[in-house]
């Protein structure tokens, strides 16, 4: 254990990796407005498009991407599948998330994407 900090514990490989594939599963700005949609409460595509403005194609592509990770469940009622959100932990990491992006906006950070375009500040 390293001595200057007490009751330090890593988390194991298999976690780390877990929490890293979800994290990369949400770095794609559909997939959080989605999740973000499914937070309020269960949707079908058609309203998840309108929702997010997507396309339902793309939005059923991404919806089979966050399944297959975990991070959503589907429901089938008759003709319609219903999403919600497979996990409560998601809810405080994607507001927190959020929440920093409008923290670093109203304090006149630029977005990652414009630095980069522009070179440091």
């Amino acid at each position: 254990m390293h001595e200057s900090i007490p009751d330090f514990t890593m988390p194991d490989d298999d976690q780390v990796q877990t929490a890293a594939d979800a994290l990369r599963m949400l770095a794609d700005p559909t997939r959080l407005k989605l999740m973000w949609a499914l937070l309020q409460g269960e949707e079908n595509v058609a309203c998840l498009a309108e929702l997010t403005g997507a396309r339902p194609t793309a939005v059923s592509q991404h919806l089979a991407k966050l399944r297959l990770a975990g991070l959503v469940h589907a429901r089938r009622e008759g003709t319609f599948v219903y999403y919600s959100v497979a996990d409560d932990h998601l809810k405080p990491l994607i507001e927190q998330a959020l929440g920093h992006a409008a923290a670093s906006r109203t304090a006149g950070a630029r977005p990652p994407r414009e630095r980069a375009a522009h070179g440091p500040a």
